[in-house]
């Protein structure tokens, strides 16, 4: 991995490049820097999720995943290195089973609401499912591992699963679309 940054302003970025983590430069408004931007959003938008009353045990699986973010976007920053493996994927496909079973099967579809904590957990799927996209858009041109694309594809599943998880947490349920609601 690269060197650990001791100096923020370094100035070789004025220019409109920035630098990889294997030493090589890029355009800033290449797709690659782009993925790395949405990845790091997410990350934040998770960081204020965490701010939100929630149970301990999956306080810490979102502090896991956020190293794992982490690690995602240190393997978009170097070409050919990889991360993010099978097994992280498995890890998320066990939460899913895991929270998705306390939850009642959806009969209508829901609205990104309810409580604080389960909006934000809708806002953190939407920037996961805008990083997926950002990712498959760079394995179009660039070479880059199968894993991270199926790590956020099952990101935003879980995040989907634990706004409701936050819903019932917070002593609410689903807010439901009303497909015959008056409109107008």
């Amino acid at each position: 991995m690269g060197n650990r940054l001791s100096k923020i302003a370094t100035r070789t970025g004025d220019g409109g490049t920035t630098g990889l983590g294997d030493g090589s430069r890029t355009d800033k408004d290449s797709v690659r820097i782009h993925s790395i931007g949405e990845v790091d959003e997410l990350n934040s938008h998770l960081g204020l999720l965490l701010c939100e009353d929630m149970p301990a045990d999956l306080r810490d699986e979102l502090v896991t995943i956020q190293h794992d973010l982490f690690d995602l976007g240190g393997e978009l920053c170097i070409p050919g290195y990889q991360m993010i493996t099978e097994a992280h994927v498995e890890r998320l496909d066990t939460l899913l089973a895991k929270y998705n079973a306390t939850l009642p099967a959806l009969t209508e579809f829901i609205l990104p609401a309810g409580s604080r904590g389960a909006s934000q957990a809708h806002v953190c799927r939407t920037v996961c499912r805008r990083a997926e996209r950002a990712i498959v858009t760079l394995g179009k041109t660039e070479t880059i591992h199968e894993h991270p694309r199926q790590y956020v594809n099952r990101l935003s599943d879980l995040l989907f699963v634990l706004s409701r998880v936050l819903n019932r947490y917070a002593g609410g349920s689903d807010v439901l679309w009303q497909h015959e609601r008056k409109r107008g």
